[in-house]
Parts: structure tokens; sequence; C-alpha cells
């Protein structure tokens, strides 16, 4: 196995491991008015005027269902790139199937960014489509997120580079 085979691998791990943290964490979108409250895509958590903190399943509206599915769909694709790039040590063959499975992924996450601000209008949040309101701020999960995104973006010109002929 080459040193971009393992860079690629290592950096497509890095991101799925942020991306599923990121989806763990109830910070997507918080905010401190009223008591802490902290939205997420799986759970939410409110802390009101010094009493213990509740959390909570919500029922996500569609905008922020089809996120998180496809943030748990590229990290299933991220999984997949990953196995395939190891396997790419007994059989080069599959590098480039694992070029296109990660670049699925890739797709998936960019389609889960363009899609989670469309939610900002839900009543706990109180925006608009691509607006949060000043009393609103991203959290850190949504930073976990975008950054596994990017690192996402980094690994497949890696793999890229993998799949170019050796001369």
């Amino acid at each position: 196995m080459d040193k971009l085979t393992v860079v690629s691998s290592t950096l497509f791990l890095a991101a799925d491991m942020f991306a599923l943290v990121s989806l763990a964490m109830p910070d997507w979108i918080i905010t401190d008015v009223g008591g802490d409250t902290r939205l997420g895509l799986v759970w939410s958590c409110m802390t009101l005027y010094n009493r213990p903190q509740v959390c909570y399943t919500s029922d996500l509206q569609p905008e922020w269902f089809m996120a998180r599915v496809c943030i748990l769909g590229g990290c299933i694709l991220i999984t997949s790139t990953i196995i395939l790039l190891l396997s790419s040590y007994w059989d080069r063959n599959v590098i480039p199937y694992a070029r296109w499975v990660g670049f699925t992924a890739m797709v998936l996450f960019c389609s889960a960014a363009v899609i989670f601000p469309l939610g900002f209008d839900v009543d706990e949040i109180g925006g608009q489509p691509y607006h949060l309101p000043n009393s609103h701020q991203v959290g850190i999960s949504y930073i976990l997120f975008v950054l596994a995104l990017w690192i996402t973006v980094i690994s497949e010109l890696f793999a890229g580079k993998v799949c170019l002929p050796h001369f």
C-alpha cells in the first residue's frame, strides 16, 4: 500500500469520526435566550432557569431529517471507502471503486450542508430558511460536520491521486 492510500484512508477515517460525533451531539444550533437550548439532528437539550437539563429526541421536520439521512448515508459510504482502500493492498483494481464511493459520500455531505439551513424556520428557532436569527448561533456539532465535509473533499483529492496511472 502506497503512502497516498494510507493518507487518504486516514483522512477518510477522521472525516467519518467527526461526522459521527457531530450527529451524536445536540449542539447544531444553540441559544441562551430563556435558558440554555441546544438543538441537534438526533436529540435536543434544554435548561430552563437553572433547572436540571432535559434532553429529548425531537420530531424533526423534513429538512433536518433529510440532512440526518444524508449524513448517515455519507458515513456508511465513507466506511465502505476505507474498507475498499484497505483491501487495495491485495487488489489494486478496487481503488477506482473506492474513489467513486468516496465521491458519493462527499456529495451526500454537501447535500446535507445545503439542506440543513432550510430548517431554520422551526418553532424553536423562529428564523427563515438560510437565515438564523441573531439570538441563535451554530454550535460545535455543525462546525465538526463542516470539518468532516472538508476532510472528505481533501481525502477524495488524495484518493484521486492514487487512481492516476503509475508510469
